[in-house]
C-alpha cells in the first residue's frame, strides 16, 4: 500500500492540488491574454479559440496523461525514466535501443529546462496584476521584476526545510484558488451565455480552416493551457493515481468554466488587455486585492511543485547513474520522495532570475515557452504507442498514435517560436542534456579503461599476501560487482600488502524498481574475504553505516577508489571537471570520515 492510498478520499484530492496542478492550474493567468493580443477578439475567433483550449485539455491532459500514461508505471512511480524501463525490457538491444535511450534523455533535459521557464512566466504574470490596482497602475516594468525575483529567492531559500510542512498548506489554498476561478468564471458566464457552445468541437475546427497558417501557429500560445499536464504522471508517485485523478477531474471542470467566462469577458470587453485580472476586477473590485494575493499565492505553490519535481527528476537520474553524483539531502523521514539538491536549487534560482531580466515580461516569455512541454508530450506519446503495441493492449495503440499525431502538431507550430526567444527553452535543455551525455559516455569509457581483474586471478595473489601476514581488524573496500576486482583494490591489497584480518568488499546495485532495499552477505570469497551487496530501488535512500552493523561488520577503515584522469580528448576534459567538481561516491553515502582512505589510480582516457 503506497502512503498516497492511505490518505482519506478527500485528503488525497486535497493534497494533489496543491502538488500536482499549481502549474496547470495558473495558466488561466496567462493563457488566453497572450492569445487575444495576437488574434482579433471577434465572436468566431473567441469561440474558436476558446474551443481550441477545451479539446486541447481534453486530448492532451485528460486522454494523453489521464487515461494512457497513468495507466502504464512501476510501483505506483510514472515518468520519462520510468516509461524508458519499462520499453527497455520489451525490445533488443541495438538502434531501437539507442533511440529510446536518448528519447528518453532528452525528455529529462527539457522538462529540467521547463523548471526554469515555468517558475518565471507563473511568477511574473501573477505580480503584473498589480498594475490593475488604481494606486499601483504606475509600477515601471524593473520594479515588477524587482517584485517578482524577491519572492523567487524567498522561495527557492525556503527549499531546504522541505516542502512536506509547507505542503500541508498548499492543498487548501489550491481548494481555494480553483473554487475562485471556477465562481469568477460562472458569474461571467451569465454576461454572455451561448459561448458555453464553444464546448463544441466544429469551432475548432472552424477556426483552423478559416485561418490557415495564421490559425495554425495560434496554436503555440493555446498549448499554453496545458503546460503542467506532464506532472499528472510525473508527480503520481508521490500521492498514488487514484487521488490525482479523481483532483484532475474537479481541476478540468472549474478551469473549462473559468476560461468559457474569460471568453464571455473578452466578447464583452474586446480590448481588455489583462483577462482574467480584468474579468475578476469588473464583478468586484473590492474583491480584487485579495484575489491578486490568492494568484501569487497559487504561482508561488506551481513553482514548488514544479521545483520538488526537478529535484525527483535529478534523483532518479543520479541512482539511475545517467547524471552525476550531487549532494542529496533528506527533509522528511515519512515522505521518501521529499529530498533537497543544493546544486540544482541555486542554479535553477540563477536562471529562474536571469530568464526574468531577459524577457521582461510576461508575454515576452510566452513566446518562449511552450516548445519544451510540447516535446516533452510528443516523446511521451511515441513511447507510449511503442508500449502499448508490444502488450495485450493494442487497442490503446490507435489512440495514442492520434495524441502523438496532435503533440507533434503543437510541436511544429511552436517552431515559429524559436526566433522569438524560443531558442531558450533549447539553450536551458542542451545543458542537462550535455551532461547526461558526457557523464554516461564517459563512465562507460572509463570502466573499459580501467581494465578490472577478474577473482580468480586476483585470488591467486591475495592468497600469498594474506598466509605472509595481516593487519588486525576489518577492511572494507567499494566496487562496483564484487566479483569484478578494480584496480585500485589491486594497487591497495596487492602492491602495497594492505590486508587485513577480514577484508570487505562492497557493492550497491540500483534495481529498475523504485522501492525496495536488501542485503546479502557473502561469505567466504577466499580466506578472510567476503562480499557484501546492498541492493536497492532508484528512489530509496539508506544508511551503509546500519546495514553493516545489522550485518556484524564493524569496519576499521574504509577504502574507495578515486580516478586521475589523463586525456587529451575534450570531452572527457568536462567528463573529469564534473567528477572532479561532483561529489564521489562515499561523500553521496555519507560515510564516517575519519575512517575513509581514497586511493587514487591514474587512467589514461
Amino acid at each position: 500500500m503506497k502512503h498516497g492510498e492511505t490518505d482519506s478520499f478527500w485528503g488525497g484530492i486535497i493534497k494533489s492540488m496543491g502538488l500536482v496542478f499549481g502549474d496547470i492550474g495558473t495558466s488561466p493567468i496567462y493563457t488566453l491574454t497572450v492569445i487575444i493580443a495576437l488574434t482579433k477578439p471577434t465572436p468566431e475567433n473567441v469561440f474558436g479559440i476558446i474551443s481550441l483550449i477545451v479539446w486541447t485539455l481534453m486530448i492532451l491532459v485528460n486522454i494523453e496523461y489521464a487515461l494512457l500514461a497513468m495507466s502504464l508505471s512501476r510501483k505506483g512511480e510514472g515518468g520519462t525514466i520510468v516509461l524508458r524501463e519499462i520499453l527497455v525490457r520489451m525490445i533488443k538491444p541495438g538502434r531501437q535501443m539507442v533511440f529510446v535511450t536518448f528519447l528518453s534523455y532528452l525528455g529529462v533535459a527539457l522538462l529540467l529546462g521547463d523548471g526554469v521557464i515555468t517558475p518565471a512566466i507563473s511568477i511574473l504574470s501573477a505580480v503584473e496584476g498589480a498594475l490593475l490596482i488604481p494606486s499601483l497602475s504606475g509600477l515601471s516594468q524593473s520594479m515588477l521584476i524587482l517584485i517578482a525575483s524577491v519572492i523567487a529567492v524567498i522561495l527557492f531559500v525556503f527549499q531546504f526545510k522541505g516542502t512536506d510542512k509547507v505542503a500541508k498548506a498548499f492543498g487548501p489554498i489550491m481548494v481555494v484558488w480553483f473554487a475562485a476561478l471556477a465562481v469568477s468564471g460562472v458569474i461571467a458566464l451569465f454576461s454572455y451565455p451561448s459561448i458555453v457552445a464553444a464546448i463544441s468541437p466544429h469551432y475548432a475546427i472552424n477556426f483552423l480552416r478559416h485561418n490557415g497558417m495564421a490559425g495554425f501557429f495560434v496554436l503555440s500560445e493555446v498549448i499554453l493551457c496545458a503546460t503542467g499536464g506532464e506532472a499528472l504522471y510525473a508527480d503520481m508517485g508521490h500521492l498514488g493515481r487514484k487521488p490525482v485523478k479523481r483532483a484532475w477531474y474537479l481541476v478540468f471542470v472549474a478551469l473549462i468554466i473559468n476560461y468559457l467566462g474569460q471568453g464571455a469577458f473578452i466578447l464583452n470587453h474586446p480590448d481588455a488587455k489583462n483577462i482574467l485580472f480584468g474579468m475578476v476586477q469588473s464583478q468586484s473590485a473590492m474583491l480584487y486585492i485579495p484575489f491578486l494575493i490568492l494568484t501569487i499565492m497559487a504561482t508561488v505553490i506551481a513553482s514548488q511543485a514544479l521545483i520538488s519535481g526537478v529535484f525527483s527528476i535529478v534523483y532518479q537520474g543520479i541512482t539511475t547513474r545517467i547524471l552525476p553524483l550531487l549532494k542529496v539531502d533528506y527533509t522528511s523521514h515519512q515522505l521518501k520522495s521529499q529530498i533537497y539538491i543544493g546544486a540544482v536549487n541555486w542554479i535553477l534560482l540563477a536562471l529562474v532570475i536571469m530568464i526574468m531580466l531577459i524577457f521582461q515580461k510576461s508575454e515576452n516569455l510566452a513566446a518562449a515557452y511552450g516548445l519544451a512541454v510540447t516535446g516533452t508530450m510528443t516523446i511521451t506519446g511515441v513511447m507510449m504507442v511503442m508500449i502499448f503495441a508490444r502488450t495485450t493492449k493494442k487497442w490503446k495503440v490507435p489512440v495514442a498514435l492520434f495524441v502523438t499525431f496532435v503533440d507533434f502538431a503543437f510541436l511544429i507550430s511552436n517552431l515559429y517560436k524559436l526566433p522569438h526567444g524560443g531558442y531558450w527553452s533549447l539553450i536551458l535543455a542542451s545543458i542537462p542534456l550535455t551532461a547526461i551525455l558526457i557523464w554516461t559516455k564517459g563512465q562507460r569509457a572509463l570502466y573499459k579503461a580501467l581494465r578490472p581483474l577478474d577473482m580468480e586471478t586476483y585470488l591467486m595473489s591475495y592468497e600469498q599476501i594474506y598466509r605472509k601476514g595481516h593487519i588486525s581488524g576489518t577492511g572494507l573496500f567499494f566496487v562496483k560487482e564484487w566479483n569484478t576486482i578494480p584496480p585500485y583494490l589491486v594497487h591497495c591489497t596487492i602492491r602495497s600488502n594492505i590486508i587485513y584480518e577480514r577484508n570487505v568488499l562492497i557493492s550497491i546495485i540500483r534495481t529498475d524498481d523504485p522501492y525496495g532495499l536488501e542485503s546479502k552477505l557473502i561469505p567466504g570469497l577466499g580466506t578472510g574475504l567476503d562480499a557484501f551487496e546492498i541492493s536497492a530501488g532508484y528512489m530509496v535512500m539508506f544508511d551503509i553505516e546500519q546495514l553493516l552493523k545489522e550485518n556484524g561488520i564493524i569496519e576499521k577503515v574504509i577504502f574507495y577508489g578515486i580516478e586521475d584522469i589523463a586525456t587529451a580528448n575534450p570531452a572527457w576534459k568536462i567528463f573529469s571537471s564534473i567528477k572532479k567538481l561532483t561529489p564521489n561516491f562515499v561523500q553521496f553515502n555519507k560515510l564516517p570520515a575519519a575512517k575513509l582512505q581514497g586511493v587514487v589510480t591514474r587512467v589514461e582516457m
